[in-house]
């Protein structure tokens, strides 16, 4: 970062391996970087058969490439370890759970034009725990605004300005700026919503890109205070020389993903698939079919346009996280009171499907998935040799699921 005067800071958020729009996210970034610091607040990875078929090589090559300092996020949450990753990766609020010790460096201090700027990152709780229970274990989050105030009280005598990479959502940020009201910028991260501001809470401006590679959030200091805006990346652009080997990879993946699985349904066909449908579908068949009660999160599926034929490309978009079907116990008091159980999984993880609806009590266990079974109720009792995109897969064009990931 020594190499380069900073001008401006540049954030995009919530990725999620969007690289079919490389053509104009690529070369943009790698304009924008020759006199703005690059961050990104989180969830750069999952989310579409990009990721599922190159397991995020070229999501980590384009971050260590275009961009300076990282937020982690709740998706591709052990990438932000890894050799490369983790020295680029600051979080004030994430430590080892037995020690405190913080799991990455809590700050940068860099230089954007004359001011001296503290840039930090923080995790909100519920996103924490929206991390598979497995790659979060020895781990704990602790609350932003008390680290923040403490990074203050540290370093307020060494910068001139604080800006934080929130992975928490823009409500929770707004808050995040009443509390510490000694911020300047909060770029949001973690919300798919519609509000991406700037949003002015006293002194502190709150702002979030476009997620899924639409845009990026930019921050400069002004005469007094700062400035923030949003932006778009164009279609396409021409592709620079360091990027030609991310950009050749990117299509060898494009390719695979352009295999045909079969004729989409009437229902689903031509349109933008309603994912609250297929999934009360998906439910009422696995019921039937296997006798259990079926709780399924609707967060599990992503919403795509789809065609007359389905393709990889479009299960892996629909289901872009690998999920198995298995039997969970239910822990107390669920197992007596199932409507609970619904009402705090749509508290946790967004709406919730069941079958049959409502639940009967009582219930000793439910099929779900296996994140669910793990990360919010009382652990996987046995397989069921199923997937979740498998069964997408039949529900959609009546195709084997056994082919889904060929």
């Amino acid at each position: 970062m020594s190499t380069r005067t900073f001008h401006r800071v540049v954030a995009t958020t919530d990725v999620h391996s969007a690289l079919d729009r490389a053509d104009g996210l690529l070369p943009h970034l790698h304009r924008l970087r020759d006199t703005c610091l690059m961050a990104d607040c989180g969830d750069f990875f999952e989310g579409t058969g990009y990721y599922r078929l190159g397991g995020g090589h070229v999501e980590r090559e384009i971050l260590t490439t275009l961009y300076d300092i990282l937020a982690p996020g709740n998706h591709g949450w052990p990438h932000y370890f890894k050799s490369g990753l983790h020295k680029m990766t600051v979080c004030a609020n994430t430590v080892d759970a037995d020690s405190g010790t913080p799991l990455f460096d809590r700050l940068r201090i860099v230089d954007v034009q004359d001011r001296r700027v503290a840039v930090t990152a923080v995790m909100g709780p519920q996103a924490f725990h929206s991390i598979p229970a497995h790659q979060r274990a020895g781990h704990r989050v602790i609350d932003p605004a008390a680290a923040l105030r403490e990074l203050m009280l540290e370093h307020h005598h060494h910068v001139d300005s604080w800006m934080v990479l929130s992975h928490s959502g823009f409500a929770e940020d707004l808050g995040l700026a009443r509390a510490c009201p000694f911020l300047d910028v909060v770029f949001a991260g973690h919300c798919h919503s519609d509000t991406y501001g700037p949003v002015a809470v006293g002194d502190t401006l709150v702002v979030k890109g476009g997620e899924l590679g639409a845009g990026y959030a930019v921050a400069e200091p002004a005469d007094s205070g700062w400035t923030a805006h949003t932006d778009a990346f164009p279609v396409t652009g021409p592709v620079p020389g360091p990027l030609v080997g991310v950009v050749e990879q990117i299509s060898t993946l494009g390719r695979r993903l352009a295999d045909p699985l079969g004729a989409v349904k009437e229902p689903y066909r031509n349109g933008e698939l309603d994912r609250r449908r297929l999934l009360t579908d998906l439910a009422g068949r696995l019921h039937t079919r296997l006798g259990a009660g079926v709780v399924l999160n609707e967060t599990s599926l992503r919403t795509t346009v789809v065609g007359d034929v389905l393709t990889l490309a479009d299960l892996l978009a629909i289901e872009p996280f690998d999920n198995r079907l298995v039997h969970a116990f239910l822990p107390a008091p669920y197992d007596q009171d199932p409507a609970r159980l619904i009402a705090d999984l749509t508290e946790q993880t967004g709406p919730v499907t069941s079958a049959p609806s409502p639940l009967p009590a009582p219930l000793v266990s439910v099929l779900t998935t296996d994140y669910l079974a793990d990360t919010y109720l009382g652990g996987r009792t046995r397989q069921t040799g199923l997937t979740l995109g498998g069964c997408v897969r039949r529900a959609l064009t009546a195709a084997e699921p056994e082919r889904e990931s060929r």
